[in-house]
Parts: C-alpha cells; structure tokens; sequence
C-alpha cells in the first residue's frame, strides 16, 4: 500500500519505536504509584519523555509538560479549565472540531466566540484577528495549520497580538508538532496542545499540552495521582495536576523513542523531504484538467497535505478507487473541518486528502500523481 494518509495517523514509524514499546511492556510498572524496579523504571520513561518535548516545543519547564490521551483531550483541558462564561475568545475557520466543539460548549455555558474567516481558497485574513478584539476578548485558541489544506497559520504575528493585549494564546499543534518550528517563548504561546501520533511519528493513544509558567489551569478530571492521597482535592502542582489516573506509560516510551528519531535526523531534514514531495505531487496535479487543489501553495511554510477534487465526483469515491485500484489510502470527506469546507465551497462534495510523512517515498509520490491523472481523464470522457 501507498499511504498517504499521514495527517490522520503516521502509519509507518521509526523502528525504535515499536522496540521501545515492546521494552516497556515487559519493565514498566506503574509511574508514581511505589518505589519497586517497575514503578521507577516507567517513571523515568515518562519523565524523560517529558524533557524531550519540552525541549522540542519550547516549553519552559519538563514538568509543565502534561500528558493526556491525545490532542482532543488536551484542547479540551485547556479551553474548559482557563475560559469561561462571559469571556470573548478569538478563533479561526482553519480549525478542526477538537477546538471547535470545546470552543461552542464554552459558548453555551455563556461565552462568546468569534471567527476569522478564510476566503475561498482558505487563505485566513490575519488582520480579522484586530478587528475581532473587544474589551472583553480573553484568548486566541487556533491551529498552527489547517489539516484540510495544510495551510500554517503565522503564529509569531497571532502571538504577539496576543501578547500585545494581554490575551491567552492556545495553539493546536495537532498537525505540526514535529514538523513545523515550534517556540512557546518565542512565539508568545501560553499553551501548546499536541499529539503523538501525527508527525511527532510516535504511537496513538498519547499526546499532550505544554503550559507557560504561572498559568492556572481547573483539571478536566480529578482522582488518582499517586500523591497526596489523603488530600479531598486535586493536587495543585504540575504534572499531575492534570493528570488523574494512570498514564501510557508503554506508548509515552514509544513516543520518546520517536523524539530520539526526530533529534537524530534533523527536524529541518524532515520538514524538507516531507515538503518536497508535497510539492511534487502538487506540481504534477495542479494543472490537470478537472482537478482542483485547495490551499496556498506560495506560503514558505505548510505541512506536508495536498487536497483536491476531481471534476464533481464524490470524494468518498474518488478515495475508495484510489484504494481499491491503485492500492494508495487517502482521506476524504470532511476531515472535521466544517467552517473551512464551507468557506471553500466543498460541504457537499467533500475533498481528498494525500498527506506525506518522512518515509513516504519519490516513487510513491509519482505513483499518486499518475492515479489522479488517469481518474482525472476517466472522468472528463464520462
């Protein structure tokens, strides 16, 4: 199989990763619940795991790093537990629906939230961001760039607006952690939600936020941390803090063994294979008679997705040929971007998605290129 369905999950890993996964399931105990071999041992995995992302993502301190299931959950601790009703939050049409949908519950409890529109070829206007400020706007909750068209969001200017007027900054790093420069400090961002199962290339089922410090941040859950048992309420400390209950231990050692990987090669090295065969399949489909390419391709940086339509065809069906006759796996549909697929005109139709990861090959780019070209031509003679 060709697959190039990589913004939904990296199916093909470093090998170290399913090693170090299959060491931790035979050496890890339970982190933070006792003293024995087993406890320690997965503590420091989960420690160290959290030093590497905290030096990947600028966070300032390793314990700041809190670890979750996924991004999802992560987005939802940060907007449930730092917002709330009365507050005007600022967000963007790029967004996928892990911020979307915490974003209109928070709205239902009694806060307002507004949009900065992208036109139709998804192209966000960053100057919506000032005119969209009030008195009592709060925070800027965005994605570093659209998983529908791969189009990356300029956070250094999102950032300083917010830091300008005093306004919280949680960024959606679901797509770009792991491919993109990411600087917390730099770049003025208050929180970095992340997952481990996209371009960071590590296992699912992990992922993450970063937090600045001398944020307060109201858990999401509460139980069991291992400390202060007797204690009728949640420890205030981070890490855990935020995190009740028992943490992947087994899948956060896959997930440092996938930041070995990415320190080792070059996050720089990664970005730039992954793009250029981005850009090669789109140079070669772009022109196609009856295609259509959404997104903006003169932008210097984008993550490694390329979506497109043929002519009128249902994406769903375009996808399941792409499988079915040339064995390549895509993603069609709504990508849980409903605003974007509005704003692009494509709610009915939907879209495919080819998204590339750093194994992913010439040969398997070229191979994509020539199905979309034959399905292009089926369908004009239709």
């Amino acid at each position: 199989m060709i697959y190039l369905d990589n913004a939904a999950t990296t199916r093909t890993k470093p090998p170290a990763v399913a090693a170090a996964l299959l060491e931790a399931l035979s050496s890890c105990g339970n982190c933070g619940r006792g003293a024995h071999q087993g406890a320690l041992s997965a503590a420091r995995t989960v420690y160290e795991a959290r030093e590497k992302i905290a030096a990947l993502l600028g966070c300032p301190r390793a314990d700041h790093v809190c670890f979750t299931q996924n991004s999802t959950q992560a987005l939802n601790i940060a907007v449930s537990g730092l917002l709330g009703p009365g507050d005007h939050v600022i967000s963007t049409d790029l967004e996928h629906n892990s911020v979307l949908r915490p974003l209109y519950r928070l709205r239902e409890a009694g806060a307002v939230v507004d949009f900065v529109p992208a036109d139709s070829r998804g192209r966000l206007d960053c100057g919506g961001f000032e005119r969209l400020l009030r008195p009592e706007t709060r925070a800027v909750v965005c994605t570093h760039a659209s998983n529908l068209t791969g189009d990356a969001v300029d956070i250094g200017r999102v950032g300083r607006f917010a830091r300008t007027h005093g306004l919280l900054f949680i960024l959606d790093a679901s797509q770009t952690a792991g491919v993109l420069p990411i600087d917390m400090a730099a770049q003025n961002i208050d929180v970095v939600c992340f997952t481990g199962h996209k371009s960071l290339m590590g296992p699912q089922g992990t992922g993450g936020l970063c937090l600045r410090e001398g944020l307060e941040v109201r858990p999401l859950a509460v139980g069991g941390t291992g400390v202060q048992s007797y204690s009728e309420s949640q420890p205030s400390q981070y890490p855990v803090r935020l995190e009740s209950g028992t943490l992947n231990s087994h899948g956060l050692a896959g997930l440092g063994a996938a930041l070995d990987f990415l320190n080792e090669t070059g996050l720089e090295a990664v970005r730039a294979h992954e793009d250029a065969l981005a850009r090669r399949f789109y140079e070669a489909v772009r022109g196609l008679p009856g295609v259509t390419v959404y997104g903006d391709f003169d932008a210097p940086l984008r993550a490694p997705i390329v979506t497109l339509n043929i002519a009128d065809c249902d994406s769903a069906e375009v996808s399941d040929e792409l499988a079915e006759r040339f064995d390549i796996a895509t993603r069609p549909g709504a990508h849980c971007a409903p605003r974007l697929h509005r704003a692009l005109g494509t709610e009915d139709q939907g879209a495919v998605r080819f998204s590339w990861s750093y194994f992913n090959t010439e040969a398997e780019t070229d191979a994509a290129a020539e199905a979309v070209r034959v399905l292009a031509l089926e369908a004009a003679e239709a």
